[in-house]
């Protein structure tokens, strides 16, 4: 089983990054290959991916823009700058799709990577229902992100909708989600809502019981605290506690409300979190310890997914973040971007990482 192939350049123009990656990448043909660059660079999309095909030989291209990319121990933001990586699999064992191109009747599919504009109506539901048409039921991937257009690659460049490839069972992979934020202690059940006003937690006005778990200090100033305090809503039938994080997106003090960015229902269950960069740092360090211990050794290559709040924002200095995947997993092809929004199983996450090992 041959390592995949990956390279990222930074550079002044689109072409400049593409030669730079395509010579590193070399020429081989075949495969599948996974392209990511940053939003500078979503003028020249189409020329990008025909200079790749043309000098490496690889017809196939699956990825997506983002405000910042990533690579091994990596990570580029406002310059002009390309992350491609070639997998070394077989025709057999992939099919790319998107909403012009559809998934073919047998074909593979039992694990997806997919790409989704954040624009995308229902978006929610679109990845549920691609996650029901996988055997494993398991994707990984990422919403575009871009101050400009969002776009996405596969064979073509597309707008809107989901796109990506599904594989087939024969191709190894190992995938771990990790949070950004810290679960703060308790756990509270919606008793009174409209949408994403949440009126009541436990019979008690929300804003009360928010003010409680997040602590006198905080609570002293809201305005400040809603910049980084969170609702958590737990993941149903997960084993390791997974939440998804929604901001908290209003506060009404006369009336005791909160507002958060998801609807809620009478019944739900939720927890209030705080982004913490070391807890951050503990989490993503105890997926990496994992991972190495589940995936056989060596891994030929990887994906990572991240937020686009994460990265030196979280981590203090720009390529902290994935120093320490490259501390624990060495040197090795790794190429992602960052999202407006992570998709792990089936459902879209917010504020963590989404981590895939292809052995």
């Amino acid at each position: 089983m041959s390592p995949f192939r990956a390279a990222h350049a930074s550079g002044e123009t689109w072409r400049e990054c593409v030669t730079q990656c395509a010579a590193h990448l070399g020429r081989r043909g075949g495969g599948l290959g996974f392209v990511y660059f940053t939003d500078t660079l979503v003028p020249y999309a189409a020329p990008i991916v025909e200079l790749l095909r043309e000098k490496t030989g690889v017809s196939d291209w699956i990825g997506t823009v983002g405000i910042g990319i990533i690579a091994s121990g990596t990570e580029y933001l406002d310059e002009p700058a390309l992350a491609a990586m070639v997998a070394d699999l077989s025709a057999d064992q992939y099919q790319i799709f998107s909403g012009r191109a559809r998934l073919a009747g047998g074909a593979p599919a039992h694990f997806g990577v997919i790409h989704a504009d954040p624009g995308t109506p229902d978006i929610t539901e679109l990845i549920a229902d691609m996650s029901s048409k996988v055997a494993s039921g398991f994707l990984v991937g990422g919403l575009s992100s871009s101050r400009a257009r969002a776009v996405q690659v596969a064979n073509e460049v597309i707008s809107g909708g989901l796109s990506g490839a599904v594989f087939a069972a024969s191709v190894g992979v190992s995938t771990r989600l990790t949070q950004g934020c810290a679960a703060l202690p308790g756990r509270y059940r919606v008793t009174g809502c409209d949408a994403n006003i949440i009126h009541t937690l436990d019979g008690r006005p929300a804003l009360d019981v928010m003010k409680e778990a997040i602590g006198e200090v905080l609570a002293r100033d809201l305005r400040r605290a809603a910049q980084f305090i969170h609702v958590g809503l737990p993941v149903a039938g997960s084993d390791r506690g997974d939440y998804l994080v929604r901001n908290l997106m209003g506060i009404d003090a006369n009336n005791g409300l909160i507002a958060i960015g998801d609807v809620v229902e009478s019944g739900a269950e939720l927890i209030f979190c705080k982004r913490d960069a070391e807890s951050a740092r503990r989490d993503l360090r105890r997926i990496l310890g994992e991972l190495r211990e589940e995936a056989p050794a060596p891994v030929r290559g990887a994906l990572y997914f991240s937020c686009v709040g994460r990265g030196e924002h979280m981590f203090g200095s720009r390529g902290a973040e994935l120093g320490l995947v490259k501390e624990a997993l060495g040197e090795l092809a790794l190429v992602g971007f960052f999202c407006n929004g992570e998709i792990s199983h089936d459902r879209l996450y917010g504020y963590t990482g989404v981590l895939t090992l292809f052995h």
